[in-house]
């Protein structure tokens, strides 16, 4: 076993190590080459990078073992088989399964809980029967249950936390009797970064008959998982968060559960005989779940993740990344506005935080613009921001690979982001139509508006710059008037609030009014509404948006994601022109 140095673990990942080195980073060295920008990754709850050898791995399968597994005699898909199943054998003992029948390959975590709501789940609950769910879990351990629940007629009961952010013990033995035929919890929350005691949650589920389910995918890449020893009845992780292969997840059951369950899914390798004359019937575990042909290369890639992470001395990455907490949550503690969503330190690199005076979008918006990849917005953890009673959090999330310089050069960006200020260049757009007497001059200066946006994007060449150009645009866009600021205007898609309200002239042209609670989406509703005022319907829908953006190398701001909810505002926009629809 290798001793774990961070610096050579950290040359194993060709996306971070071919970036900035610990001393440019300690320096704040900016590279200044465009979008090559360099990088501190901070978002490895939500993926992490993948080192050298899983890379490798995946590209040798595909150029020496390419064949599909189980179901061909020649010797290629033997080899493949055979790299497949010792694959599986490698999860086995990773989680200290009994038996490979016990380990299933899925999509990912939230396909493995799909698979035991829609198996075991309709089979054993009953109308009134219970299902516990903490309050800190995945969306993706929530819906599956009130889906359930909707379908059988069983209840949800919803666990809550400690002020450190753990699951409230004493509350969950007042909720937990024998109408609880299922308990979910996680044995580390995304959000929060505590382990919660699952060995009592799983022992009282023991006492009255419950399956207890345990989400591990924010647990597997910090500390060894012995699913005998914690005797839970499922346990579950996606490899992507352990420095595996997108698409590819573990679902383990306990062996007599799992026999138990029907098919999840009808197809090839799932079944053992098919015909129209007999009875159909099925394979045996762990085939009996695994309809269709897997993620062959991402599996056996999967492996090799597990084989680079076992030759490392475990207990000094443990170490190393509690070190990498605590010196960044104490470092946060400096900071004024900072405010941290749970007390305490957390028990993995997983730090949760909002901004006091600013809004979590525009934080994450301007360290990104210093190369630094955090998370911000409710992490798919509605309930829990629901009852924490925010909009959303920032989230740092750090891994073995990342360095005491990355988290300095990130506290003193974090530091400038909040103390950021300065004047818009692009002073003469104005977006002001909210008097009716003006709006022949308003269609004058918004003509001109696009080619001025233009013009000035031109002329900047970094990240940084056009960050810096958008939030000092925000500035100029007028305010909505509170009682504008309504259900009615309220943009679906936008993370953060976001209205719209529009009006129409006697020559068919709209004039749009926007806001938003968040500054860097304000600075892009002025670049959106330079190109769509002043037009008629038909251009509204012609106009191509798209183009524009990346002209002022704005793509990433234009994502199909949820994230800023760009794309919500420009359909919102022709929705309206097409309805003619007006205030």
């Amino acid at each position: 076993m290798k001793n774990f140095k961070a610096k050579k673990f950290r040359e194993q990942f060709p996306l971070l190590y071919r970036q900035r080195s610990s001393t440019e980073i300690h320096e704040h060295k900016l590279s200044d080459q465009g979008e090559n920008k360099s990088l501190v990754y901070f978002d490895n709850a939500a993926t992490t990078q993948r080192p050298c050898c899983v890379i490798e791995r995946y590209q040798f399968f595909y150029q020496e073992l390419n064949a599909n597994v189980h179901r061909s005699s020649h010797s290629l898909s033997a080899k493949a088989t055979s790299a497949f199943e010792q694959a599986r054998q490698c999860v086995t003992d990773f989680i200290h399964a009994k038996s490979i029948k016990e380990v299933i390959w899925t999509k990912g975590a939230t396909e493995s809980i799909n698979l035991i709501a829609n198996t075991l789940g309709e089979q054993i609950l009953s109308p009134n029967d219970e299902i516990i769910i903490t309050v800190s879990e995945h969306h993706a351990n929530i819906v599956p249950w009130q889906l359930l629940a909707k379908r059988t007629g069983s209840l949800i009961k919803v666990l809550t936390l400690e002020k450190d952010g753990r699951i409230d013990i004493s509350a969950f033995e007042r909720l937990i009797n024998e109408k609880t035929k299922i308990i979910c919890c996680s044995h580390v929350s995304n959000v929060i970064g505590k382990v919660n005691p699952i060995d009592v949650v799983i022992a009282k589920a023991r006492d009255v008959g419950a399956i207890s389910i345990i989400d591990g995918a924010q647990a597997v890449a910090h500390f060894t998982i012995d699913v005998q020893a914690l005797d839970c009845d499922f346990y579950l992780f996606s490899a992507h968060k352990m420095y595996g292969s997108t698409g590819v997840g573990v679902l383990y059951g306990k062996q007599h559960l799992l026999e138990s369950m029907p098919p999840y899914q009808a197809g090839g390798e799932m079944i053992k005989t098919v015909s129209f004359n007999q009875p159909t019937t099925f394979n045996v575990l762990p085939f009996k779940f695994e309809a269709g042909t897997p993620n062959i290369a991402g599996i056996v890639a999967f492996s090799q993740a597990i084989k680079f992470m076992s030759q490392f001395n475990q207990k000094e990455i443990i170490q190393y990344e509690h070190q990498l907490t605590r010196y960044c949550y104490q470092a946060l503690t400096k900071i004024p506005q900072v405010k941290f969503i749970v007390q305490g330190l957390p028990d993995i690199p997983v730090i949760a935080f909002i901004i006091n005076g600013h809004h979590n979008h525009d934080i994450a918006s301007t360290l990104d613009s210093f190369g630094i990849a955090i998370r911000s917005g409710h992490h798919c953890a509605m309930p829990l921001m629901e009852y924490l009673n925010i909009s959303g959090c920032l989230r740092v999330s750090m891994a073995a690979y990342n360095t005491i310089e990355e988290v300095d050069y990130f506290i003193d960006c974090l530091t400038k982001a909040i103390n950021q200020e300065g004047t818009a260049s692009v002073s003469n757009i104005s977006t002001n139509i909210n008097a009716e007497t003006n709006k022949g001059q308003l269609t004058a200066e918004i003509n001109s508006s696009v080619a001025t946006i233009m013009a000035q994007f031109s002329a900047i060449k970094s990240w940084d710059a056009r960050h810096r150009e958008i939030m000092m645009l925000g500035k100029t866009l007028n305010r909505l008037d509170k009682y504008a600021r309504n259900d009615q205007s309220l943009i679906s898609g936008c993370e953060s609030l976001a209205w719209l309200v529009v009006s129409k002239n006697k020559k068919g042209l709209y004039f749009f009014q926007a806001d938003s609670d968040a500054k860097i989406i304000r600075g892009l509703l002025v670049i959106v509404l330079a190109a769509f005022n002043d037009k008629t319907a038909k251009q509204i829908q012609m106009f191509d948006i798209q183009s524009y953006f990346e002209q002022l190398g704005l793509m990433q701001h234009l994502s199909p994601s949820r994230g800023n909810g760009v794309l919500a505002i420009v359909d919102k926009i022709k929705c309206l022109a097409m309805s003619g629809k007006v205030e």
